[in-house]
Order: structure tokens, then sequence, then C-alpha cells
């Protein structure tokens, strides 16, 4: 019992701290506290932010990549503005939508960011796949738009498919370390995968007028 309300006053602060401070989201201070540790951003590095809604982490990448840091944010649905900021509505998994990211970024990214989480279902086995799933398309992003020695920070549900996603991960990147923020919840199976020293090893062509595909998956910028 005591657990439980000291875990519901933590997050009581979290939100409450958001709405002071002018973050759209609690889940700004997860990205905090990971640049603390990780050193993720540098002064005038470009940003992309997978399934960016509401906008939480494109304040927080904004303010530490400073005045000529780009970030731009993708996701299916409409970002409400802000300011210095760049948002694209679009589907991740779509050659367009990777090209306008590209055109928005100048160029290819120094940091990808992924807070995409699926709709839950309740059922964990269903819930943890489909999170893989999507950092799977995180993954695949990287290999079109992230620059050579960029990093990677995305989240996933723990479950039993993780030593796959990070040998897949691993592949790709010199160092993978997985890691769980003081603000995400304590009895939350989120986790964050940091990455660091992008390969460039396997790159994927673009085409331009790629045909239509129905999209598979809903993508939700954070999950509180």
């Amino acid at each position: 019992m005591r657990e439980r309300w000291l875990n519901e006053r933590r997050q009581e602060h979290y939100y409450r701290l958001a709405k002071k401070t002018g973050f759209r989201s609690r889940a700004s201070f997860k990205l905090i506290q990971i640049d603390e540790r990780f050193d993720i951003f540098r002064e005038g590095d470009a940003v992309a932010d997978l399934g960016a809604a509401p906008g939480g982490w494109l304040q927080v990448a904004k303010e530490l990549v400073g005045e000529k840091g780009r970030v731009v944010g993708v996701d299916l649905r409409p970002i409400k503005r802000l300011e210095d900021v760049v948002t694209i509505t679009g589907d991740i998994t779509e050659d367009s939508t990777m090209l306008a990211l590209v055109n928005e970024l100048g160029g290819k990214a120094d940091v990808v960011l992924s807070d995409m989480a699926p709709d839950i279902s309740g059922n964990y086995s269903t819930d943890h796949a489909r999170s893989v799933y999507l950092c799977k398309h995180a993954l695949g992003v990287c290999d079109r738009v992230l620059k050579k020695n960029g990093k990677l920070v995305m989240k996933v549900f723990m479950g039993d498919m993780i030593k796959t996603l990070r040998e897949e991960t691993e592949r790709r990147f010199a160092e993978v370390k997985m890691h769980s923020p003081d603000a995400s919840r304590p009895t939350s199976s989120e986790m964050y995968i940091i990455a660091t020293g992008f390969k460039a090893q396997t790159r994927v062509k673009m085409v331009e007028n790629q045909e239509e595909k129905p999209k598979r998956f809903t993508i939700k910028g954070d999950l509180l």
C-alpha cells in the first residue's frame, strides 16, 4: 500500500513539474535524465524524433542542441506548433516521409529518438511484441537517415524478444546499453536502449515515388 502511494506521488511530481516548466509531457524528464547520464546531445546536432507527439521530447532536444541545432519530429498525428522545431505528419515506414525528414534536417541526423509505443492491448506478450516491432522500424530509420557514429535512443517494453532486438541493434552500433531513468514508473516494463557509434554499414536507398501501402501499426508518441 505504501509503495503504491509513493509511486503515485512520484508520478504526480513529474506531472506537476511538466506543467510548471511548460513541457508537454512528463516523459520529457526521461530524456533529460538520459542525456545527463549518457551525454546524447551536442550543440548544433541534427535530431530526428520518431512518434514525436505531443512534443515533449522535441522541446528537450531543441533546448539541448541550441540555436544552431536542427530538430524535426515525425508522427502520424499532427503536432501542435513548437518554436524553432519542424514537424512532419507522416508514416516512418514510407520513403517519402524519410526523404522529407532528411530534407528538413538539411542532411543526415546526428541523433535519432524514438519514444514510440503501441496501442496497449492489455496482453503483456502482445504489447511487448508490438513494441519490438516499432523498435525495428526505428532501426530501419537509422539505416536511412542517421550519420556514421550517430546515436539512437529508443523505448521498448521488456520481454523475451529483447535479446534478439539488442543483438540487431549491436550489429549497427559500436556500443549498446539498457537504461531505466528515474522518471519512469517503477512498475513499468519500459526500458530505453541507448546506442552510440552508428556503423553505417547497411544503407537503404530511398525511392521518391514509393507506392503507398496500408499502415500496419499506430504510432504513439508517449506512454504515460
